[in-house]
This record gives structure tokens, sequence and C-alpha cells, in this order.
């Protein structure tokens, strides 16, 4: 029984992703909210009997903390560990903003979600002993934050989200390379969902959200040991930082 923690799942992506994956009566599934209060209708009507609802704000380091304290208490009984870890959740703040007008608290809490986020459930989930010794972490980025695509296309959009990507491309090659000493079959890679029809791709965007889970599950599914610390898109290519 495969268990997949996947983080921001109470919209867009994050819930296509436990609708997904909760077919399987097999897997066992952490999705995490950022407030057990909010609206989860959509998550709960998804949700597999094996599906745990865990709060988990990712720009709050006492709020991961407690959700990695939550997550032990449901696997380690089991004797389970997670398999699949997928940070999904990331925010797109004051997307007008340019290099030239960047604001700095608009940064910061971008910076916070996007980039501490991930970095602290990996440490938080492997201090709690609960990442498996050949787990996969798949961090979600985007195909902004590839330098060279920037710079090919001549054009710049979202400033901010596009630094914190880049900024969450660099933290996953060092936990590709740094988590080996703990999990010696650990794979790390980051992947670019496409632009999908979701509240931050807006209503212009190309993809569904079924398309974009469905080719992401694939590249999930079908990683091997050489594949750490690779820039994948949904369809699975790769892309250049």
């Amino acid at each position: 029984m495969p268990v997949y923690c996947i983080t921001g799942t109470n919209r867009g992506l994050g819930l296509e992703f436990v609708r997904q994956l909760a077919q399987d009566s097999a897997n066992t599934i952490l999705a995490t909210t950022r407030s057990l209060g909010s609206d989860l209708g959509e998550l709960r009507a998804v949700a597999s009997p094996s599906t745990h609802i865990l709060e988990c704000d990712t720009s709050n380091l006492t709020s991961i903390h407690q959700f990695a304290k939550d997550a032990a208490r449901i696997l380690h009984p089991a004797g389970q560990k997670v398999d699949f870890l997928l940070n999904n959740a990331g925010v797109n703040a004051a997307s007008w903003q340019t290099s030239l007008s960047l604001g700095p608290d608009d940064l910061a809490a971008q910076f916070s979600v996007n980039v501490l986020g991930p970095a602290k459930v990996v440490e938080f989930l492997l201090g709690a002993d609960l990442l498996a010794p050949d787990v996969r972490i798949f961090n979600m980025t985007s195909g902004l934050g590839s330098v060279q695509r920037t710079l090919g296309k001549g054009e710049a959009e979202c400033t901010g989200y596009a630094i914190t990507k880049a900024a969450l491309n660099m933290l996953s090659t060092h936990q590709s390379i740094q988590l080996k000493e703990k999990l010696p079959g650990v794979v790390v890679v980051v992947c670019d969902p496409g632009w999908v029809k979701t509240r931050m791709g807006g209503p212009n965007a190309i993809l569904e959200h079924h398309e974009s889970i469905e080719g992401m599950l694939k590249v999930l599914h079908s990683l091997k040991a050489e594949d750490t610390g690779r820039f994948y898109h949904y369809s699975g290519g790769n892309l250049p930082w």
C-alpha cells in the first residue's frame, strides 16, 4: 500500500491529485490543507476511506511541525512511511509586479510558501522518520522558473512568483544531493504542470486539471534513481534550467 503525501489539496491541482489517486483504494493519502476550517466539501467528496485530511499551512513552521506529528500518529502504528511526497502548495501573489516594482512583503510571502514551505515539509517529515528510503519527492515548479526559457522568450511574467520557483528549483537540486546521506534511494525532481485552468492559471489556460495530473502521475511513477535532480514537464519531457 503506497503512501502519498500531498500539500495544498483543497482546490486546483492538489484536489485533482487526490481525486485520481483516491480511485485506487490501496493508496493511503495524506491530503493537507491550509486550514481545516476552510470549505473542504470538494476534497471530502473525492476522498477515499484511506484518505486522511490534515491541516498544514506551509507558510507557518509551527503548522508544518504539527502536521509531521499528526502524520506520525497515522503512519507509525501501521508501520508505514511516505513513498511519494508532492509539494504542491504554492502562491502567486501580486503577479503584476515587475523587477522594478517588487513589494517586499509580497515577495517574502511567496518565498515562505513556495520555497521555505517545501524545505521544511521535507525536513520535518525526515526528522519524524516518515520518509521511505526510496521516497520520490515531487516539487511543483513552473516554466516561469526557468532562466533559459525566460531569456529565450524575451518576456518576463509574474516576477515574484518566477523568482521563487527558480529558488525552488535550486532547493530541489540541493535536496537531491543532501538527502542521499539519509535516504540512499531518494529521488527529488521538480515538475512544471503546464498552463492549467486553475484559479492561479486563469480561464485562458490551455489544460484541464485531469490532463495535467494524469501526465504528472505518469512522470512520478516512472522515476528511476538516475532521474534525481531533473526538471520535468508534465508531458514527460525535460525542461532547461
